[in-house]
């Protein structure tokens, strides 16, 4: 009996949506591995169109710009949340993260961080060939994360996180002694934020910008090596502005950019495949693409769009947001995320709202997906968030 590998569609189908009116010729998303690491954790940025670049710091900003933390109002702050994946389509897939911070030293300009993420993909049943099951498991995906964060004057800060990542969507098959083993790989993030008051009127308002490149790092190497993938490197960059509508009352209105440094997997329709030299040239940009080293894919992701500039236009996606807030105690928000129909389609509403105390806050969102038969329609997530600061001072008055 051969060796079974569990080829998890669905975490490919979790993040990508074939529209119906793209061409087939034209539909050429960026492949990667462990698509779970693009997953938004939280319900703050899932709901404003899964942005968060340069919105305020909060306890879950290791996902999407690490260096805020250094401008977090708190000195120590911690989060949990947890996403049901795929829901319309099974019950039993979920992202649970826990990520925190807290700020070191006496001149409040630095901070370490830390992130874990759980991403299981439920339980699943092998069969032989009679179609009798033979083994159960429950394939899965896992990341651990440190970071460092500094501000390097009274407006800007930088921040870097080191990431080791475990994918495990295999199982053996112990007739044929044949061991399947997890793919690791180590990747790393850089970023940066600014953030400025602006006096507009009479009110002060406040300006950021960040950006993040994540995941840069190793190929993760599926059956037992033989298939490399690249890692879901982004660049991320966003702009955040908030202005006071009145006392106690307060809009931020958000935009972010983010496209994958991954080089695009050739096609055939590329290629003249009904000839010996086109078929040649296809199988051979086919294994140098497999062979590029993720540092290379990095560069080669900006020129290798078979379609020229407009092509790789289409691979930027794009998000608006925005964040109304009362007296930084009830928070509204709504979001648009959207992605080119022939880079992935994935196109879809994002609604939430969070309730802050001294100590706790807690947050929810609901995705609303514009095409009916996406997998992503309907997806909840929730965030539970402890502010240590509330925390000390509520233990300090008993």
């Amino acid at each position: 009996m051969k060796t079974k590998i569990l080829a998890i569609i669905l975490a490919v189908a979790a993040l990508t949506s074939i529209g119906a009116g793209a061409q087939k010729n034209e539909f050429n998303p960026i492949e990667t591995g462990v698509t779970s690491l693009s997953i938004a954790p939280d319900a703050r940025g899932a709901s404003m169109g899964d942005l968060g670049a340069a919105t305020d710091p909060d306890a879950n900003s290791q996902f999407w710009n690490p260096s805020k933390y250094a401008f977090a109002y708190s000195s120590a702050g911690v989060s949990l949340s947890y996403t049901p994946w795929l829901r319309k389509l099974v019950n039993d897939i979920f992202l649970a993260n826990l990520a925190g911070y807290w700020k070191v030293g006496s001149s409040d300009n630095q901070a370490v961080s830390a992130s874990l993420r759980y991403f299981s993909l439920g339980e699943v049943t092998s069969q032989d060939p009679s179609e009798t099951a033979t083994q159960t498991l429950n394939p899965y995906e896992l990341s651990f994360d440190m970071g460092y964060s500094r501000k390097l004057s009274e407006k800007f800060s930088m921040g870097v996180v080191f990431r080791y990542i475990y994918s495990d969507l295999g199982f053996s098959d112990s007739y044929a002694g044949d061991q399947t083993t997890g793919a690791s790989a180590f990747s790393a993030d850089l970023a940066g934020y600014f953030t400025t008051y602006p006096i507009i009127g009479r009110n002060e308002c406040q300006w950021s910008w960040g950006w993040n490149i994540s995941n840069i790092g190793t190929k993760v190497a599926f059956n037992n090596g033989e298939d490399p993938a690249f890692l879901p490197t982004n660049l991320k960059i966003g702009t955040n502005f908030m202005f006071p509508l009145a006392d106690y009352h307060t809009l931020s209105l958000g935009v972010d950019l983010n496209k994958l440094l991954v080089p695009a997997r050739p096609r055939e329709a590329d290629y003249d495949m009904d000839t010996t030299e086109g078929q040649r040239d296809y199988l051979n940009a086919l294994e140098d693409w497999k062979n590029m080293s993720p540092f290379t894919g990095i560069f080669k992701s900006f020129s290798d769009a078979p379609g020229g500039f407009g092509e790789e236009m289409r691979e930027i996606n794009v998000s608006f947001g925005a964040e109304y807030s009362y007296n930084q105690q009830f928070f509204v928000r709504a979001g648009y995320y959207y992605e080119n129909e022939f880079k992935g389609n994935r196109q879809y509403f994002g609604f939430g709202a969070g309730f802050s105390l001294n100590v706790v806050r807690l947050d929810a969102s609901y995705m609303l997906a514009t095409a009916q038969t996406s997998p992503l329609d309907q997806t909840l997530r929730f965030t539970l968030t402890f502010d240590m600061d509330g925390l000390k001072d509520l233990l300090g008055k008993r």
